[in-house]
């Protein structure tokens, strides 16, 4: 990269050029969303060391973590000719966004000069360790349990829909270091290394035919005493943070809905173009407001499910057999379940944006 780019224009013809330049030579990777397949694993990687390589990843980080120190714009900027080429911003949403994002905000000096790098250039895959089998929608009521043991902390327990968890080297972690306290109190944010005996990766096959989803068992797994990333039993507040990037991380998805929704342009019975610009509206706003992040995705969620139904119906009778329409329709009801189930969405929407009072628990 140049110093001249920092001129959002200069910049903007760069990634094109780049962009352009790694389809043509195979290096790109195609866009998969926030979930990367386990078999495009070396694929993806490979992508992220050639996009560190260019300059172009943490694009808006700091240069204190490593990244170009550029604006918010320029990585706009990135993300939407990315989407406009149909290629991976990033290998890792859990990663690049979700761990890169609670290091940046609440770790130290040791812990993000550890960790960063790697995600940077691909060669660290993160995982997301927090949904438990009896703790989905009312995730502060999870029974992970992390044990003092010399200067780190032991872990039991059970995590559920891990992303990717098969093919991470690290992970990031909710568990309860307080066993008085209940609810969010007594929680605390752990690094873990996934690469150590006491941690049992079990793949869950969907009906798409992939396995991108996992079930870990913890039995005895160790964190280290710089494992804990902000205040010890403070670590809702630091979850509460990545939960947010994650909702809020529509990012460049206006653009490839915007793609999905041109094939069906021509022949609309059910109205979806008019739905999906409203749509597009609303996920624009929500960059720039955060409380809109809950309800963006409870409208993309139920969205996806009615557009992927009629883009498979506009096949005819091929859309009875395996294509790319067919997997997206069966990968759409799980959306309503992944980041937050739709229920907890309108919960949230009820209370931030409405103002209702809280729904009483059992």
């Amino acid at each position: 990269m140049h110093d001249g780019e920092t001129d959002l224009h200069t910049f903007t013809e760069r990634v094109r050029e780049f962009i352009n330049d790694s389809v043509s030579s195979g290096v790109a990777c195609p866009e998969y969303g926030t979930i990367l397949p386990p078999r495009l694993i070396d694929r993806a990687t490979r992508w992220q060391a050639a996009i560190a390589a260019a300059g172009l990843a943490g694009i808006d980080w700091s240069a204190a973590h490593q990244g170009r120190g550029l604006s918010e714009a320029h990585s706009v900027a990135w993300y939407t000719e990315c989407a406009r080429a149909g290629v991976a911003p990033y290998a890792n949403f859990q990663g690049y966004v979700l761990t890169a994002g609670a290091l940046r905000a609440f770790g130290t000096s040791e812990q993000t000069d550890r960790h960063l790098p790697g995600i940077l250039d691909g060669s660290t895959v993160w995982c997301q360790l927090f949904s438990e089998p009896g703790s989905g929608s009312d995730l502060s009521s999870l029974m992970t349990k992390a044990e003092p043991d010399g200067d780190g902390w032991r872990i039991t327990g059970q995590k559920i829909w891990t992303s990717t968890a098969q093919v991470s080297q690290w992970g990031i972690l909710l568990a309860r270091t307080d066993p008085s306290t209940k609810g969010a109190r007594g929680i605390s944010f752990l690094l873990i290394d996934m690469d150590q005996q006491g941690i049992d990766v079990r793949p869950i096959k969907q009906m798409t035919g992939d396995d991108e989803f996992c079930e870990v068992f913890l039995d005895g797994a160790r964190v280290e005493g710089d494992g804990v990333l902000g205040e010890l039993h403070g670590g809702w507040r630091v979850a509460t943070s990545v939960l947010a990037d994650e909702r809020a991380a529509v990012g460049a998805a206006s653009v490839r809905l915007d793609r999905r929704l041109q094939r069906i342009a021509p022949d609309d019975p059910r109205g979806l173009v008019d739905h999906g610009f409203a749509l597009r509206r609303l996920m624009d706003r929500s960059g720039s407001n955060p409380l809109l992040g809950p309800l963006s995705k409870l409208a993309l969620t139920e969205f996806e499910t009615h557009l992927s139904r009629a883009l498979l119906e506009s096949r005819g009778a091929d859309g009875m057999l395996a294509n790319d329409d067919t997997e997206a329709f069966l990968y759409a009801p799980g959306m309503r379940l992944a980041g937050g189930t739709s229920e907890v969405q309108r919960d949230l929407v009820g209370e931030r944006l409405l103002g209702l009072p809280r729904p009483p628990r059992p």
